[in-house]
């Protein structure tokens, strides 16, 4: 039978300094001789040269335990094949891996078994394959047990002809195989590879056709908001240690509960041992407080890195000092329901923002209505962008391509003497709209390339002449929209139907105050795109007017006959 892995108290258990990996019904005898070889090792690159019995944190034992009490001695089956450990910067997750990865291939009784270690760079690949030579080199029978071949960074068990390889993820090529264990250090670093899925799926084939594999990842919070493959490992090891996934994967992720972050509590110092295990040994109070004051003088941007890295805190909504107050509520005022239709149905009056700049921008849509009865705002939102965005804003293609799988952006081509079918749907989308008798407008940027949108708008009968397309102003005009937007936020009458890309908008915004006012922009020009959430920006200027209500949905007050 599969093992319960999950966590549920896990919030619990952080904030109290308790063990974050559950009672397993472990094999006790593979479990404690695992331990014994791990703690036997010596660290090369401490004074003294102590075994890990004496310099290892107690926190990273229970994880030693559980990789190696998994197997069951008679079918050589692991109960637990994947591992993921998130912990912060400076926790020794390297040399406590690359001990384990050796305990591993002491361990192990399959013959010409390959164990594969993959570091980020080849600086920490070269340092892993280092500290693996000098634990065998302050042990004489594993100088005898062991040939260490330095320009392979390869290290092979005389005995078994085993043999673990030490890879960089940066330079070295990275594959699946035949490997029994593998342990990724730095998963984020990994997920940068156009590969990246590729690569996860041949080495979780080989842990299929070797039960008593495992995949072990280490890692820090990525560097910008998580994406692509790092997202999928990531928010797949939240899930089972939510309980809300049952897979043969032991999640180890050390981060605070939302309602700390939300608050920039990470910034209290009673925290700080919670999040980093190996406080007071290979991390420093002292040397953590020195890098959050000089984040701080330094600037948001920098205060979010030292958060990420030292403390685990997801980039992205709530936690820059200059992104926009609204986003601190974003995630609370989720109603996935929401859609056009939902809005049809639901709402009394619409107004469509729009908002798109050149073939390397996105094309926002907001459609947002006022509902029925209670006058809250509903918002439905969607973008389009052309391929070649994906060739010049490389930076950001992995983002886009999970937007697109999520169908929550669609990628358009240009083809010779037809219109871009980002126009055709958002007309679609605007026709709906209005033949439920509920359009009060769109509304566009008036500086905006929106000719072709307005043209097309026509052949629908939504003009600028019957007051059905509106113009507005950006920049510090829609500090009011803005505003306004995130008031609505923050006491819960502004509903959106929590689209991964929106979210991401959010956390790009920037807001810069002038000397009379404020304005939205975005935390890196060019790359971080906010077209959707200034469509919204666009629509909530008109919204905010209070317009009247314009029609009747026919969806509510026409009678369906069955026949």
């Amino acid at each position: 039978m599969r093992w319960d892995t999950s966590c549920p108290d896990w919030e619990d258990r952080i904030l109290a300094g308790r063990s974050l990996i559950p009672d397993l019904p472990l094999f006790e005898a593979s479990a404690q001789k695992g331990l014994r070889i791990f703690k036997r090792l010596r660290v090369p690159d401490i004074a003294g040269n102590p075994t890990l019995a004496e310099a290892c944190g107690e926190w990273f034992l229970p994880l030693v335990l559980a990789l190696f009490g998994s197997l069951d001695p008679q079918t050589q089956i692991r109960m637990i094949q994947e591992y993921f450990l998130l912990v912060p910067k400076g926790n020794s997750k390297t040399s406590y891996g690359g001990a384990l990865m050796t305990t591993a291939l002491i361990m192990n009784e399959r013959p010409e078994a390959e164990f594969h270690l993959i570091a980020p760079t080849i600086q920490i690949a070269n340092y892993a394959f280092k500290q693996g030579v000098g634990t065998i080199n302050l042990d004489d029978d594993l100088k005898r047990l062991f040939h260490t071949q330095p320009s392979r960074r390869a290290i092979t068990h005389r005995l078994t002809g085993s043999v673990l390889i030490i890879k960089a993820a940066d330079t070295d090529v990275i594959t699946g195989g035949k490997q029994v264990g593998t342990f990724i250090d730095e998963t984020h670093v990994l997920a940068r590879k156009s590969n990246a899925a590729d690569i996860m799926v041949e080495i979780r084939g080989a842990l299929g056709k070797r039960p008593d594999g495992f995949l072990l990842q280490a890692t820090t919070q990525s560097k910008d908001p998580p994406h692509g493959q790092f997202a999928t490992e990531l928010h797949q090891a939240r899930d089972v240690r939510d309980g809300k996934l049952q897979l043969p994967l032991l999640p180890v992720l050390y981060e605070l509960p939302r309602r700390v972050i939300v608050e920039n509590g990470w910034k209290d110092r009673k925290y700080w041992p919670l999040v980093n295990p190996n406080f007071g040994r290979s991390v420093n109070e002292g040397f953590l407080a020195d890098q959050v004051l000089k984040a701080e003088r330094e600037g948001s941007a920098q205060l979010a890195l030292i958060a990420s890295q030292h403390f685990n805190v997801e980039i992205g909504i709530g936690l820059r000092t200059d992104g926009w107050p609204g986003g601190e509520f974003w995630l609370q005022r989720v109603d996935k329901t929401l859609t056009v239709q939902a809005l049809i149905e639901r709402c009394e009056v619409i107004v469509v923002g729009v908002d798109g700049g050149g073939l390397d921008d996105l094309f926002g849509l907001a459609v947002l209505g006022r509902e029925r009865g209670t006058r809250r705002w509903l918002l439905w939102s969607h973008a389009w962008a052309h391929r070649i965005v994906l060739e010049r804003r490389k930076s950001i293609a992995p983002q886009l391509l999970d937007f697109e799988k999520a169908g929550e952006l669609t990628f358009v081509n240009a083809k010779d003497d037809e219109m871009l079918g980002d126009m055709t749907e958002i007309v679609g989308i605007v026709g709906e709209v209005k033949d439920a008798g509920l359009l009060n407008c769109v509304v566009l940027d008036v500086e905006g390339p929106y000719g072709e949108l307005v043209d097309a708008l026509d052949e629908i009968d939504v003009t600028e002449e019957g007051g059905q397309i509106k113009g507005v102003r950006q920049g510090i005009f829609l500090m009011g929209a803005i505003k306004g937007t995130e008031r609505k936020l923050a006491n819960g009458t502004l509903i959106h139907n929590g689209t991964s890309l929106m979210t991401w908008c959010v956390a790009n915004l920037k807001i810069e105050a002038t000397a009379t006012a404020i304005r939205a922009t975005k935390q890196n020009a060019g790359d971080k795109k906010i077209d959707p959430v200034m469509a919204l920006f666009d629509a909530a200027s008109i919204m905010q007017t209070n317009p009247d209500a314009v029609g009747t949905s026919h969806y509510r007050d026409h009678e369906l006959r069955v026949l």
